[in-house]
């Protein structure tokens, strides 16, 4: 079992040797505009790029709660796009975050970070404009990837 990490940093600049993806939440509407994605865009064209054609292309493909796409950034890098929150305010079902969403996602994500044998970097997904509890979101992080031996870095930004 790998222990998670806690640094204080920019996710978009993983601290790490060897292959690196980096994983954020994304919604099931199709935006991108606001929270981490920012920093995402700012650094790379082709994670948002590629989550807009999938959101477009959705009636033929996997687009969906659970679901996680994975771009190539660069030499040794990836962005996953996981999308596990419903739609982007808080309303009477509470708030955007799905849990058993980014439940999916992380098992998911696990397999991708083991074929390209990969550590996992991310801010404290679902934890700012999805709503979520991190109390609940660590243990699905130490479940799905810590467990299965895989290195995370949790970024706190300044």
């Amino acid at each position: 079992m790998a222990a998670i990490r806690y640094l204080a940093g920019d996710a978009t600049v993983p601290q790490a040797k060897g292959p690196k993806l980096i994983a954020h939440v994304c919604n099931d509407r199709g935006g991108w505009g606001k929270g981490f994605v920012l920093a995402v865009s700012a650094r790379w064209q082709e994670p948002e790029k590629a989550f807009r054609k999938w959101y477009r292309e959705r009636s033929a493909n996997d687009f969906g709660l659970g679901a996680v796409q994975v771009v190539a950034v660069g030499r040794g890098l990836w962005v996953a796009n996981m999308i596990g929150q419903h739609g982007t305010k808080t309303g009477s079902a509470g708030p955007p975050i799905r849990y058993e969403a980014v439940d999916q996602c992380l098992a998911r994500l696990a397999g991708h970070a083991l074929e390209l044998g990969a550590s996992v970097h991310m801010p404290r997904i679902g934890c700012g404009l999805a709503g979520g509890k991190w109390g609940r979101v660590e243990p699905l992080v130490a479940a799905r990837l810590g467990e299965r031996g895989i290195a995370v870095t949790i970024y706190d930004h300044d």
